[in-house]
Parts: structure tokens; C-alpha cells; sequence
């Protein structure tokens, strides 16, 4: 595939995704201002994903008119190394989804936090480790504290009782 080919697939399920996306936001939803409350439950998703059609467009227009160096490029859009790369990512992605399930959110991304940072990326163990830990504390207190959005635990569910004992 070349980047000229890849640009002008990525600007067309871009539009056909925007489209859906304004369609569903429209199905039973405010898409105006509401008099007295502000916008409507549709607003944000519909004009956010108008804005998202314009932009696949003007990308289309710029691709049919060869208008940048990728639009006339025909060179190669992925070596062999990068589509090993995103291969293995999206591997370490599914197995975060699929870990979520059984192993819950904070242990599956932990495992993937450590997998990419240090396995996948090379980065040093401190960098590693740091991350790795602080960030799916901060996500647990961003949702389950401040937003009281409960994600899945799994089989770890118990481990999270005396969290819950000290912050409520």
C-alpha cells in the first residue's frame, strides 16, 4: 500500500465513522441548545463529529488534487518493522481487553503498561516500574473516587475492599 493509497482509506472511513457517528447522535438525541439547560445530550458528539467529517473531506480534496507531498507519494506506507510493531501492539491491546474480564482493569493494564514500557519499548526499569505503577493508581482514583465511575475488578474485586473501607 502506498501513502498516497493509505491517506486516501484513512480519509474515507474517517467520513463513512463521522457519518455514523452524527446519525447515531441524532437518534432520540438533542443536537441544539436547550433552552434554560444548554446543550443538548447530542450537541458534543454531533458537531464534534461534523467537524471530524469536514476535516476527512478537506483530506479527500487535498488527496484527489495531489495537493501534498503524501498526496502524490508513492512510496511503501509501512516497512516490515512497523507493521510488526503495530501487530504487536494491538496482540498486547486484546490481551488487555481480554485480561480485563477475568483479571480485572488495574491488574490487565499493569501487565500491559509493563509489557510496552519495558518489553516493547526498551525503557529503563525505573521509568518502568514508576509508570507502570502510577498510572493505573492515578486511574483508579480518577474514576473510582472523584468520578464514582466503578471499572471492572475481576477476580481481584477483594483486594479493593479496604481501598474502598479508607476512601468512603
Amino acid at each position: 500500500m502506498t501513502v498516497r493509497t493509505a491517506e486516501f482509506t484513512a480519509a474515507i472511513l474517517l467520513s463513512l465513522a463521522a457519518l455514523g457517528l452524527m446519525w447515531k447522535s441524532t437518534d432520540g438525541l438533542s443536537i441544539g441548545w436547550v433552552s434554560g439547560a444548554g446543550p443538548g445530550s447530542g450537541f458534543w458528539p454531533f458537531w464534534l463529529s461534523f467537524v471530524m467529517l469536514l476535516s476527512s473531506l478537506a483530506t479527500l480534496a487535498r488527496c484527489f488534487f495531489g495537493a501534498t507531498p503524501q498526496s502524490r507519494s508513492t512510496e511503501q506506507f509501512m516497512d516490515r518493522e512497523t507493521v510488526q510493531i503495530v501487530g504487536t501492539t494491538v496482540a498486547a491491546l486484546f490481551f488487555l481487553i481480554l485480561g480485563s474480564s477475568y483479571f480485572g482493569l488495574y491488574v490487565s493494564l499493569i501487565a500491559f503498561l509493563f509489557f510496552y514500557l519495558r518489553i516493547l519499548g526498551g525503557h529503563s526499569w525505573g521509568v518502568s516500574v514508576g509508570l507502570t505503577l502510577f498510572i493505573p493508581i492515578f486511574v483508579f482514583f480518577f474514576f473510582e473516587y472523584l468520578m464514582t465511575i466503578p471499572l471492572p475488578k475481576g477476580i481481584t474485586q477483594p483486594l479493593f475492599y479496604p481501598i474502598y473501607q479508607l476512601i468512603y
